[in-house]
């Protein structure tokens, strides 16, 4: 699987954006999509995922109720809506594909998008 992250881009506090990550190669439908994001100095971390179906989504506390993941497997492509954008939302947002949800951990990661948040 390939990924292609893109949508990132400079906004203003309180601002909306909209990330999408298409995939090619293997079967794109099977497969758990997820986000990340690495904020400069920080350690990688987990954003959203969603399951295969699209009927399981999963959310980090810190972007409840702001983000929302989603997919369209028509087009292979995944999203994350980003809404009431914060300062503290400045970093590289990466996809990422696995095979199941009971497991941690991604095999499949595409490079990332730049998303950064005036205040």
């Amino acid at each position: 699987v390939q990924l292609q992250a893109s949508g990132g881009g400079l906004v203003q506090t309180g601002g909306s954006l909209r990330l999408s990550c298409a995939a090619s190669g293997r079967t794109f439908s099977s497969y758990v999509m997820g986000w990340f994001r690495q904020a400069p100095g920080k350690e990688r971390t987990f954003v959203a995922a969603i399951s295969w179906s699209g009927s399981s989504t999963l959310y980090a506390d810190s972007v409840k109720g702001r983000f929302t993941i989603s997919r369209d497997s028509a087009k292979n492509t995944v999203y994350l809506q980003m809404n009431s954008l914060k300062p503290e939302d400045t970093a590289v947002y990466y996809c990422a594909a696995k095979q199941s949800w009971r497991i941690n951990e991604y095999d499949y990661w595409g490079q990332g998008t730049q998303v950064t948040v005036s205040s």
